[in-house]
């Protein structure tokens, strides 16, 4: 498993390999790359943390990453610059302008975690308990916390505590989160639509986007400013940002702020009836893994 961002041109990885260990490689500016270092690294080098056991769960951004070990203890590292994103405190130890290059443990994280995302200058974690904590910059109510005070310290997200989430995914300046009754809740910056609220603006507070009622949402996936949500029945749905023809679907406006399915070109390139599994979103295009009858 792989996850590449870019930022500035420059791109980094993070990947676990089959011991189940954390690598990285690429673009180290701001620490990101977990080695102690503030360079590119070519090659995939293991990462050294101070956890015990094998790492279950990896994300990064344009220039934090985190890691979960099985325990269920979050670490982060990489790029801070005062809004919180690592989730550290004031004493998260050595730095190089604005950035931590050693894995560290967020303590101050009380519960198990099992997934965690990482949004441009944000971070939110899932727990075993399916409740979503988040921490960070929230100046576009990134946090969901229904005003735009931000900071380090990881909480809760308030209004939605009596939910259970099994995935949560980041974007850029906003998130989703899937309820275990297939329900897609978003919120944060939606001046690309990438809510799907059927409009551009921010909303500070998780809600269910009404578009998908009807759906059983079993996958989400964020790019920078768009969004997609995979269906039980394999449908493929996305919105937000269309100005790259990111969202799959033709005549589009560049703001698509309700979701549209996504309808393959079946006849043309051989594909024939088929589910879509998995959505990957990048910041101006998109990949998805689908399953073909008969094969």
């Amino acid at each position: 498993m792989g996850i590449l961002a870019e930022v500035d041109g420059k791109a980094s990885s993070v990947t676990v390999n089959h011991n189940v260990d954390s690598v990285s490689r690429g673009y180290g500016g701001f620490g990101a790359l977990g080695h102690s270092v503030y360079h590119r690294e070519l090659l995939p080098r293991l990462v050294k943390g101070s956890w015990n056991g094998p790492i279950s769960h990896i994300a990064t951004s344009g220039t934090h990453t985190a890691a979960i070990a099985r325990s269920g203890e979050l670490y982060t590292w990489g790029r801070d610059e005062g809004d919180g994103r690592l989730g550290l405190g004031p004493g998260r130890g050595p730095n190089e302008a604005g950035g931590l290059s050693i894995p560290s443990k967020v303590k101050a994280l009380t519960v198990p975690v099992s997934a965690v995302s990482c949004g441009g200058f944000f971070t939110m974690a899932l727990t075993e308990e399916g409740k979503l904590w988040n921490w960070g910059a929230n100046s576009n109510y990134e946090l969901g916390r229904g005003d735009k005070v931000g900071g380090w310290k990881p909480q809760e997200v308030p209004s939605v505590e009596d939910i259970r989430f099994i995935q949560l995914a980041s974007g850029g300046y906003h998130s989703l989160a899937l309820s275990d009754e297939g329900k897609v809740f978003s919120w944060g910056h939606g001046g690309h639509g990438q809510l799907g609220h059927s409009s551009t603006q921010s909303r500070s507070i998780p809600m269910t986007i009404e578009a998908l009622a009807d759906e059983k949402v079993v996958y989400i996936a964020c790019g920078g400013s768009s969004s997609a949500a995979i269906t039980d029945k394999g449908k493929l749905y996305m919105w937000g940002n269309a100005k790259d023809c990111q969202l799959g679907a033709p005549s589009l406006p560049e703001v698509q702020s309700s979701p549209v399915k996504v309808n393959f070109l079946s006849e043309d390139d051989g594909l024939g009836t088929h589910n879509v599994l998995s959505v990957a979103v990048g910041a101006s295009h998109a990949l998805c893994l689908v399953s073909r009858s008969g094969r």
